[in-house]
Parts: C-alpha cells; sequence; structure tokens
C-alpha cells in the first residue's frame, strides 16, 4: 500500500481545504511530521484512517459524528476526505463525506444531509477515473479485503503508536495478550477453548443426568422391596455408582422371588381350604330351600281346599255359556231385522208427511206412477228454459250496449277537452326543460370554481395563523443565536487560556525516571508550573458542553423558524394579499349561487320525463277518441237484431211457464215433485220388505233355543257371556288347574319329602365358616399379588437400570475425552505442564515471530548489544507463554525488558513495532505496506543512537518504503530535510510541505 495524495477540508482542526503530496514527501525516504502541540499532527493521520475504514483510531472513534468537522469550518463548507493511494496494483481514490447540518438552501435554519462516500478507479489504459461504488458497506468490504487489515491492525502496522509498544515492553502477558489477540485475530481459538469447555459442561450435565435417573431408579427398587436393600452411599456422577446399584438391584430380586414362593403355597393351602367351606354351604342352602319348597305346597294345597266350592259353580256357568253360543246367530240375526224394520218405518213416516194429502192412501205402486207422471211433464219444459235463458242474456247485451255508448261518449268529450290544451302544455313543459338546462351548465361552471376557493381561503387562514408564529420563532431564534454566540466566545476564551497553560498540566504529569510524553526525555530540570488562573481540562469540556448545548438550541430554533416561514410563503403564494374576510364572503357567495343552480338544475330530469308523459298522454287520447266514433257507428245494426229476437222469444215463454213466474219456477216445482214421489215409494217399499225378514227372525231364532234346550230366546239370551267376562270366567279356571297340578308336583317329588323328613338347616353356621374362609384366600392372594408385583416391579427397574448403565457408557468415555481436552485447552490440566491456554500458545508463537523480526532490526539499533528473545516460563502464579527478555550482548546475561532504560525501551519499543508491521502484513496475506508512520519518542535518544535509528529507518527505503516521523524532537527538523508542517491558528490549521521537491 502506498499513499499518493491526501485532500481535507473542514476536518478536525482544518476549517479550509489543505492538501498532502504524499509523492513528494515519500522521495526522500523519510519526511518529518511535526508542529505545536494541538495543531493538528494526529488529525493528519486520523484523516488516513477515516478515508480508509470511516472511523477514526482508538478512543477518538467515540463521539466522532460530532468532532470530525471542524469548529473553524464556514457554515456552508462541507467536511470532507480524499486519498488517492495505490493498493494490489490497484490506482484507487476514496472520498468521504460525513454526515453534517448545513444551511438551508431556502429560509433560515439547517436541514441534515445524509454521510457520502465514492470509491474511484484510475484505469491505465483509458487514462481516466471510473467510478466504482457509492455504497459505504460495499467501499469497506472492497478495502479490507485489499488491505487485509481490519482498523486496529492498521493502526498498530502502519501508524505505529511508539508509546503503545512501550508499554507492550512492561505489560504482563495478560495484557500482551489482548493487543496481539486484537492484531492477529486469534479469537477462533478462544472460540475452540469456550467450545471444548461447552462440550465438557454438557457431557458432565448428561452424566449427571443419567446417574440421577440411575440413583431414582434405585429409590423406586428399595420402595419396592422394602427393607431387603441398602442403597450405595455415592452421589451422582461418582465412579462406583452403577455397579453398586446393580448388585444391590440383584440381592433384592432373589430375596423377592423367595418370597414370592413362600405366597403360593400359602394360597395353594387357602383355596383347598374355601373350596371345602363352599361345598358345605351349598348343601346347607339346598336342604334350607327344599324345606322351605315342601311347607309352601302344603299351604297352597289348603287354599285349594277352600276354593273348591266356587270352582265348581264357575265350571257350571262357562258350561252354560258355551249352549248359548249355539242361539247367538239367530239372536243377533233377529237383533238386526228388528233395527232395521224401525229405521224403514220411520223413514216411511217422514216421506208420507212431506206429500200433499191426495197421497196420503196411496201404496207404492201408486206413489211410483204419480213420479213418472211429474217427470214427463218436466222433459218437456227444457226447449222453454233455453229460451228463457237466451232472453236473459239478450237484456244483459241490450244493457252492455248502452253502457258502452256513454262510456263512449264520456271518453270523446274528455279527449275533444284534453286535446285543445294540448299547444298550451307542451310549450310551458319546454320553457322548464331550457331553463333547468341552463341552471345545469351554471351549477358545473360554479362547481370548477368552488375548490380553488375554498383551498384559497384555507392558505388565507393559515397565512394569517403562520404570520404570528413567525414572529415569534425568529425573536426565539435570535435569542438562541445570540446565546450560542456567548457560549462559543466563552468556550474559545477557555482553550486558550488551557493551550496557553498547558505545558504547566503537562509538566504536573512527570515523574522522575518516566520518560516525557512529549519528547521522551527521562529528566525534567525545569517543569513548567501552573499559575493562579490557570484552567484545566474539566472546565475547557464544561464550556465546549455549554456551546453545543446552545449550538443545538440555536439549531433547533432555526429549523423551527424556517419550517414556519417556508409553510407561511407557501400559504402566501396560494392565498395572495387579499384579506381573509373578503375571501371568505366571495366563497360564501359562490358557495349560495352553486346551491341555487343545483336546486334548478334538479327540475331537468322531472320536467323531461312530465314531457315524455303528456305527449304518450297526447297519442293515447287520440287514439282513443278515433276508436269510440268507429265503435259507435258498428253498435247501431247490433241494437237493432237483438230486438227483433227478444219479441220473439217473450212470446214462447209466455206460454210455457204458465201460472209460474218462469220456466225455472215450473221447472224447479216439477223437479221437487218428482223427488218426493219418489223417495215416498222407495220408503214404502224398504217398510214392507223390512217386517217380512223380522217375521222370519222371530221363526228362526225360537227353533234355535229349543234346540239348545233353552225355554225361551230370552233365557238363551242370558247365559250368554261378553268376551271381557268370558275370558276372565276361563283364568280363573285355568289358573285353579294350574295350582293344583303345581302343588300335586311339588309334593310328589321324592327329594323334598326327604328334606322334609329332616332337621332345619343351619344357615349361619355355614356361612359364618365360608366367608372366613374366603377372607383367608382373599389375604393369601393378596401377598401372592404383592410378592408378584414386587418381582415385576424389581424385574423392570433392573432392566432399565442396566439399559441406562449401557447407555451412560458412551457418554462416560465422552465425557473423559472431552474433560480432558478441555482441561488441556484450558490450561488447567496435569498433562499442560506450563498451564498454557490454547490461544496463549497460538499468541506466544506470533511473539516468537516478531521478536525474531525485531532482533534484525534492534541488533542494529543497539550496535549489536541487545536482542529479542521470547520465553515460555511462568511469571509468579500466573501462566506461561507471553514472556518477552532481552539479551545483553556485553553482559551475556538475559533480562526482563522492564529494565531497559528510557532510550533503550524507546528503540527497542521501535524494533518491536516494525517487527510487528512485518509478521502482521505477511499474516495478512502479504500486503505491500510502501508508507509507514511512527509517532514520538525520539527525544530519548542521544545523538549515536538517534543516528543508528535514523539509519535502520532509512534502511526501510531499501524496500521502496517511506517513512513518516511524527515528533517535537527540534533535532530531527535538521536531520530530516522533507518535512510536513502543521501551523496553528485562531481561524484554524494549514499545512505546509518543506524540503521537497
Amino acid at each position: 500500500m502506498r499513499l499518493h495524495r491526501l485532500d481535507l477540508t473542514a476536518f478536525g482542526p482544518f476549517g479550509g481545504s489543505q492538501t498532502v503530496d504524499f509523492d513528494e514527501l515519500s522521495a526522500a525516504g523519510l519526511f518529518l511530521l511535526h508542529g505545536p502541540t494541538g495543531a493538528g499532527k494526529t488529525s493528519v493521520l486520523d484523516a488516513v484512517c477515516y478515508a480508509l475504514y470511516g472511523s477514526v483510531p482508538g478512543a477518538r472513534q467515540a463521539g466522532q459524528g460530532t468532532t470530525l468537522r471542524s469548529d473553524h469550518a464556514a457554515p456552508g463548507t462541507r467536511t470532507e476526505v480524499r486519498l488517492e493511494l495505490t493498493v494490489a496494483g490497484r490506482r484507487l481514490e476514496i472520498t468521504r463525506q460525513p454526515p453534517w447540518e448545513r444551511p438551508k438552501k431556502r429560509g433560515s435554519g439547517t436541514t441534515l444531509d445524509k454521510a457520502q462516500t465514492w470509491l474511484r478507479e484510475y484505469g491505465a489504459t483509458a487514462g481516466a477515473w471510473k467510478d466504482l461504488s457509492r455504497s459505504h458497506q460495499e467501499i469497506g468490504e472492497e478495502i479490507t479485503q485489499l488491505l487485509g487489515m481490519s482498523r486496529e491492525q492498521f493502526c498498530q502496522v502502519v501508524l505505529l503508536p511508539q508509546g503503545d509498544f512501550a508499554r507492550f515492553l512492561r505489560a504482563d502477558a495478560e495484557a500482551r495478550a489482548k493487543l496481539l489477540g486484537r492484531l492477529f485475530d486469534t479469537r477462533r481459538f478462544a472460540a475452540v477453548e469456550q467450545r471444548l469447555a461447552e462440550r465438557r459442561r454438557a457431557a458432565e450435565a448428561h452424566v449427571r443426568e443419567g446417574d440421577a435417573a440411575l440413583l431414582a431408579d434405585a429409590h423406586r427398587m428399595q420402595q419396592a422391596a422394602g427393607d431387603s436393600m441398602e442403597l450405595p452411599e455415592l452421589a451422582p456422577g461418582e465412579p462406583g455408582l452403577a455397579e453398586a446399584v446393580l448388585s444391590a438391584a440383584a440381592v433384592a430380586r432373589s430375596t423377592a422371588r423367595e418370597r414370592l414362593t413362600i405366597a403360593h403355597c400359602r394360597l395353594t393351602a387357602a383355596e383347598s381350604a374355601q373350596a371345602a367351606a363352599g361345598r358345605a354351604l351349598d348343601e346347607a342352602r339346598e336342604r334350607a330351600r327344599l324345606q322351605s319348597r315342601f311347607a309352601e305346597a302344603r299351604k297352597r294345597a289348603a287354599h285349594l281346599e277352600e276354593r273348591a266350592e266356587a270352582h265348581r259353580q264357575a265350571r257350571a256357568r262357562m258350561e252354560r255359556a258355551r249352549k248359548a253360543e249355539a242361539v247367538a246367530p239367530a239372536l243377533e240375526l233377529r237383533e238386526s231385522a228388528d233395527t232395521e224394520h224401525r229405521r224403514a218405518a220411520a223413514a216411511k213416516a217422514r216421506a208420507r208427511g212431506l206429500l200433499p194429502e191426495t197421497f196420503t192412501d196411496a201404496g207404492a205402486a201408486g206413489l211410483a206412477t204419480a213420479a213418472r207422471r211429474a217427470a214427463e211433464e218436466l222433459g218437456g219444459l227444457e226447449s222453454a228454459r233455453r229460451a228463457e235463458q237466451r232472453l236473459t242474456e239478450l237484456v244483459d247485451e241490450r244493457v252492455d250496449l248502452d253502457r258502452q255508448e256513454r262510456a263512449d261518449e264520456d271518453v270523446r268529450l274528455e279527449t275533444e277537452a284534453w286535446l285543445a290544451g294540448w299547444e298550451a302544455t307542451r310549450a310551458g313543459l319546454q320553457a322548464r326543460i331550457e331553463t333547468a338546462q341552463e341552471a345545469a351548465t351554471r351549477a358545473e361552471q360554479l362547481a370548477v370554481q368552488r375548490e380553488p376557493a375554498r383551498q384559497r381561503l384555507g392558505a388565507a387562514r393559515m397565512r394569517d395563523q403562520l404570520a404570528g408564529d413567525t414572529e415569534t420563532a425568529a425573536e426565539q431564534a435570535r435569542l438562541a443565536r445570540e446565546q450560542a454566540l456567548k457560549a462559543k466566545a466563552h468556550w474559545l476564551d477557555v482553550k486558550e487560556q488551557r493551550l496557553n497553560g498547558i505545558a504547566a498540566e503537562l509538566a504536573a504529569q512527570l515523574t522522575d525516571g518516566e520518560p516525557c510524553a512529549v519528547c521522551g526525555a527521562t529528566d525534567h530540570p525545569a517543569p513548567a508550573r501552573k499559575d493562579a488562573g490557570h484552567v484545566d481540562r474539566e472546565a475547557e469540556e464544561r464550556a465546549l458542553a455549554a456551546y453545543q448545548q446552545a449550538e443545538e438550541r440555536h439549531a433547533e430554533k432555526e429549523r423551527r423558524l424556517g419550517v414556519v416561514r417556508e409553510a407561511l410563503a407557501a400559504a402566501t403564494a396560494e392565498a395572495g394579499d387579499t384579506p381573509t374576510s373578503q375571501l371568505a364572503g366571495a366563497a360564501d357567495e359562490l358557495e349560495r349561487l352553486y346551491a341555487q343552480a343545483r336546486k334548478d338544475a334538479s327540475a331537468l330530469h322531472v320536467a323531461r320525463e312530465e314531457l315524455r308523459r303528456v305527449e304518450d298522454e297526447h297519442e293515447r287520447r287520440t287514439a282513443a277518441h278515433q276508436q269510440a266514433a268507429v265503435r259507435a257507428a258498428s253498435r247501431v245494426g247490433h241494437r237493432e237484431r237483438l230486438d227483433r229476437e227478444r219479441a220473439t222469444l217473450e212470446g214462447e215463454l209466455a206460454q210455457a211457464r204458465g201460472a209460474a213466474e218462469s220456466v225455472a219456477a215450473r221447472a224447479a216445482q216439477l223437479e221437487r215433485r218428482v223427488a218426493l214421489l219418489t223417495d215416498a215409494a222407495d220408503a214404502a217399499r224398504a217398510a214392507e220388505d223390512s217386517a217380512q225378514r223380522l217375521k222370519d227372525a222371530d221363526a228362526r231364532l225360537a227353533d234355535a233355543a229349543f234346540r239348545a234346550g233353552f225355554d225361551t230366546p230370552q233365557a238363551a239370551a242370558a247365559a250368554l257371556l261378553d268376551d271381557a267376562a268370558h275370558r276372565e270366567l276361563q283364568r280363573r279356571l285355568d289358573a285353579w288347574q294350574s295350582e293344583e297340578a303345581a302343588v300335586r308336583a311339588v309334593l310328589a317329588e321324592t327329594d323334598t319329602a326327604a328334606a322334609a323328613q329332616q332337621p332345619p338347616a343351619d344357615l349361619t353356621a355355614a356361612e359364618r365358616v365360608a366367608a372366613l374362609a374366603a377372607q383367608r384366600l382373599r389375604d393369601a392372594a393378596s401377598d401372592r399379588d404383592a410378592a408378584d408385583r414386587r418381582c415385576a416391579e424389581l424385574d423392570r427397574l433392573s432392566r432399565r437400570a442396566s439399559a441406562g448403565v449401557r447407555r451412560l457408557a458412551p457418554l462416560r468415555e465422552e465425557y473423559d475425552r472431552v474433560a480432558r481436552l478441555a482441561g488441556l485447552a484450558a490450561g488447567t490440566s496435569a498433562d499442560n505442564e506450563r498451564r498454557m491456554r490454547l490461544e496463549s500458545y497460538v499468541l506466544a508463537a506470533r511473539l516468537e515471530q516478531v521478536a525474531a523480526a525485531a532482533t534484525v532490526r534492534l541488533r542494529r539499533m543497539s550496535s549489536g548489544r541487545y536482542t529479542l528473545v521470547h520465553s515460555d516460563d511462568r511469571s509468579g502464579r500466573g501462566r506461561s507463554g507471553l514472556g518477552l527478555h532481552v539479551v545483553d550482548a556485553w553482559t551475556g546475561r538475559e533480562r526482563d525488558t522492564a529494565t531497559l532504560s528510557g532510550g533503550e525501551t524507546f528503540f527497542a519499543s521501535l524494533a518491536l513495532a516494525l517487527g510487528l508491521a512485518d509478521v502482521v502484513t505477511d499474516e495478512a496475506g502479504g500486503v505491500r505496506l510502501d508508507t509507514l508512520f511512527i509517532d514520538e519518542g525520539f527525544g530519548s535518544l542521544d545523538d549515536q543512537t538517534l543516528d543508528e535509528v535514523l539509519d535502520v529507518l532509512d534502511s526501510l527505503r531499501e524496500r521502496d518504503r517511506s517513512v513518516g516521523i511524527v515528533s517535537h524532537v527540534p533535532d530531527l527538523r535538521r536531520r530530516i530535510h522533507a518535512q510536513l508542517e502543521v501551523v496553528k491558528g485562531r481561524s484554524g490549521s494549514a499545512l505546509r510541505q518543506r524540503g521537497v521537491g
């Protein structure tokens, strides 16, 4: 990597634009960067780091968004850093602009612009710059990949901070590990250590969980076995736990099986005793049952004897009922004939009551003859009935013609009156349509004007409101600006007072024997003293914080004022200068006219519909007038034909109806007479037939009763039973017979009779003996089941414990292997004799490489006296691996680097820094670093040593490198001709190149 050109604008202490031509400075190999304290030497290096990585080194990175911009820059000048360099054979240009609050282009106040980044590449073939990217992320990834280093590595390798390496020489192993870990990125090895530790903890947890489960099974086996099992007094994870649990389980299973055998024997004996007691109980129960059965049969036989007479009477009654059943059909036939005869006689009486007295004594034949004569007369009236119906139709037609004539006359008069006013009606509707159309056009024109008028009125009201807000915001912005200017003036005064007394503040930190942070000298003959008005760093920071807060308040007020002014300008541009009241009156008038026009236009549709309706009505009425005239002409001939046919029919009907009012009335009289005569004839014949059937039924009933053995038909009827009485009597007879048969069967049983001769059975004693035997059987079975369950549970838990032991075996082996590896990587294992962690081991190898590379230059700087060596020895109770010693060739002894003097510490740390740069460069993929910066420490060297150090730095040019030295030492200005001077001033710092070109 070689730097070519750096352009700064409004960056750090540089208020304007500054340029650094590294090509000219690098031509001499060595160049000096010097200037007063606080002028901005470090800011040049910060600019290089910011251009490459977008952030500044170290602690200065915090708050960089507010400190990168120069306080001396003009408000309209944007902060910018542009770096041109060559890396990996590519010539690139990086431009970065941090975010900033710039003044608004319109109005007052500020607005925030985002950060900007550009990456360009120079094409040698095309001879022009080509844009590559404007993405922060893409550019950052591209630069990091090309350099092969992170920002921290770059700041340690390219911007060599001598103070850090002097502390590195005197630091302990932990401090060295932190620095080397950042430079060589050994986090992966620390991650390996952590991963092994996590795996060790996880494996240990798994083993403990398995042992805990095994102990839980052991406790369950102890509960199942009772007192026959003793648990091992071991905790989860302790060796021998599995073997002890399995051994105790085997003993418990053997004891449980012995108890199960004893329980089986007891159960067998109890089953035999219970079977004998059960048989005795069954025999006692059977004897008691038979004895009770015999006694019950004797009682039932006595009860049957008591009811024997009633049974004989019931049998006699059933016998008479069976004889009467032969007479039942004749009885039913006679009752049916009697009922029919009474019904026919009543019908005959009703029919004769409806006839005239002349037919009172007439028989069935006479009534039938009179009915035939009336029917013949009725048939002769059929033609007269049709003529009468036609006459009625003629009268209705004549009435309908008269009605139609009156209706047509009304239609003609109405249509003539309506058509007389047709022209006036049409003209009025046409005028209404034209008026509504004009109103609709006017409403459309007014609608276009409404929205702009409303918007202009709203803008005018906003304009009036914002006018007062603008005055208030302007006054607040003015007051905030005055406060910010006062705070800035106070801060600059305090800062200038502190800079004037900075020497005394630095002198207060000097310690005898310790190197100066400015010049590196260990002797301090005349340190500066603080005067009474000295201002310390805290006072300056408080003044700066107050100024920044005042500036933020001022910026906020200016932003607010700008927003209000922009809104006021927009409202004024839209509303103009017309007063709000005038605009409101015009808008109201426009709304009124628009509403009236819409109201008038709403009648357009109604008027058009009305015109269409009256036009249809005109056509309809004209057609109706014409049709009425046609119908009146056709009705004249039709009326004459109806009158002639009516006269003919009236003559025929007068002859046919006789004394009746009409032919229909005469026909109704004849129809009623025919019906009455016919009914009376039928009723007379039915009465005669039913009387004969009743006589025949009486004769058959008397004969049937005699043959059945009854004296009279009435006696036979009394002996009959209805269905319910017959079923009840039969049930009683059947029940008596069944009971008699059952009693005889029981009394005839041999077992029952024999049991009746024996003594009564003692069921209570037999049941007591059987219950005692059953209880003993249940107890024995319960003991056997408990022993069986105990054995099964012990077998199950033993199998699970054995399976758990087999399953835990690989986990135990994995835990032992991982624990050994984790202890070895963490330095806690006995196998790790030096107690060196894996990350420390890797860093020790890197430190050994750095010491070897640094020794090459250290021997030259010290005229072959000193050599840096890496040491694995432990310091105190700490771990080994990162020790660093110096070998003195004059004495031949090896000693700690902390014993070096101030000047020796300087060139030793310089050699270490250069060696570290070489190793990191090789680690980063061999990226060539052609530009290096070395910061301070040269003041602690004598002239001879300074010459040797400068010779070593000058030798770097052999590899076409350029080295920039940042120092206050005056002698270096004489020795190094190529210089970049930083000049400090109240308006900001400036850069000047000397001794080049």
